[in-house]
């Protein structure tokens, strides 16, 4: 019983205070950094921590999933997304200091919520823990096509990053509906899009 519980909290541990590491180069990593104006390299990192601390909740989520899944295949397929979230978790931090920002100071926050929400969606059934997951990496890449058109065009680091994440999140969602995920009810989707507003727009500015 010990032994998930330590890598659970080490995980935790990892996640909110660790440098975050990427197997994969960093998406737009050859393009040069671009002159913004003041108010377009705020935009962009207050962008990009919105993003990072969607990569926290990512972690946590499947984190909290795994816990509570009951079948093999489905744990393995969530340890493999949350491994290329961590890789996002990498690229938004790394962006985001590069435009001479900082992380969310409500990222403790975010995780516990996030955390409790997967554990409980892997307490009602794999099916509709899938469809939970399919249903919030649908949202995350329509949040990321806004994100798309608000960045300024000459900033290719924060677009490539950003795009990347994209095709990666569409990915994740379709590996949950192979997996089995059941549709969500449209009044749970509006619940899930009413509380991801509540999150960007409060990480936007802490």
């Amino acid at each position: 019983m010990l032994d998930p519980l330590i890598v659970g909290f080490d995980k935790v541990l990892r996640t909110l205070f660790a440098p975050a590491v990427s197997a994969r180069g960093v998406p737009g990593r050859e393009c040069s950094e671009p002159a913004l104006s003041v108010a377009d390299r705020a935009h962009a990192a207050a962008l990009m921590r919105v993003n990072h601390v969607g990569e926290v909740c990512a972690q946590a989520l499947y984190q909290g999933q795994a816990l509570t899944c009951r079948s093999t295949e489905i744990r393995q397929a969530l340890q493999k997304a949350a491994s290329e979230e961590t890789e996002h978790l990498a690229w938004t931090e790394r962006r985001i200091k590069e435009l001479g920002s900082r992380k969310s100071l409500l990222n403790p926050l975010w995780y516990l919520g996030a955390l409790s929400l997967g554990a409980l969606a892997g307490k009602v059934g794999d099916a509709w823990s899938l469809g939970f997951l399919a249903e919030t990496e649908r949202q995350v890449e329509a949040h990321l096509d806004r994100h798309l058109c608000e960045l300024a065009a000459d900033d290719l680091k924060s677009l490539a990053i950003v795009e990347q994440m994209k095709t990666d999140e569409a990915a994740h969602a379709e590996t949950a509906v192979r997996l089995g995920a059941q549709a969500m009810p449209a009044y749970v989707k509006t619940l899930m899009r009413a509380a991801a507003s509540v999150m960007t727009r409060t990480a936007y500015y802490l």
